[in-house]
């Protein structure tokens, strides 16, 4: 019996692990997924020398990491482009938040699916439903809510040659950006 217990417990744990690894922020990379699955920056040409940047993480991935891959992305896009520095004329971050339900497991009551009930909300236990025929309004069946935000940034930059303009505050050296936030990328690790 003790051996089962601890064969189950094992691979409890072992699944667990597993989970957690997947359950990571985005790294910095390009594009993948698709629609509400994509992840990673992608740049997109306007003119000769203005490109959209963007960068969209997943729902583990912080608000203030999303747009640091930004500007990373910004730079490095301006040395590949032969630029020094470029300038931010729009930039822009979005949250998207999905709101998921889980309904009780327990079915919908006697009636078929309609009964007189209330719903309410308390912190730390999310929507809950209340009916004059079934059990404790504390303790009864409820609805399991969930919101999930990610961020998606975007910018619209100008790549320049030479010295960035001293005067303009939107202007970002690009080879000091790479290096001063370079450190703080976290790129995928290989397979």
């Amino acid at each position: 019996m003790r051996t089962h217990r601890a064969k189950v417990l094992a691979a409890v744990l072992l699944g667990s692990a597993v989970l957690a690894a997947c359950a990571t922020p985005t790294p910095y990379r390009p594009l993948t997924g698709s629609g509400a699955y994509a992840t990673g920056y992608s740049d997109t040409r306007i003119e000769s020398n203005r490109y959209r940047v963007s960068f969209a993480g997943n729902s583990l991935t912080q608000r203030e990491t999303v747009e640091r891959y930004l500007l990373f992305r910004a730079a490095q896009l301006t040395l590949e482009q032969g630029g020094d520095h470029f300038v931010l004329v729009d930039r822009d971050t979005e949250p998207r938040t999905d709101v998921y339900s889980t309904p009780s497991a327990f079915g919908g009551g006697p009636w078929g699916g309609w009964s007189p009930y209330w719903s309410y909300y308390r912190p730390s236990f999310g929507w809950r439903r209340w009916s004059p025929f079934w059990g404790d309004p504390f303790w009864d069946r409820g609805v399991d809510v969930r919101s999930v935000t990610r961020y998606d940034a975007t910018a619209e930059i100008v790549v320049g040659r030479g010295p960035k303009p001293a005067s303009n505050v939107r202007a970002f050296d690009a080879r000091d950006v790479i290096e001063n936030l370079g450190p703080g990328i976290v790129t995928p690790q290989p397979r």
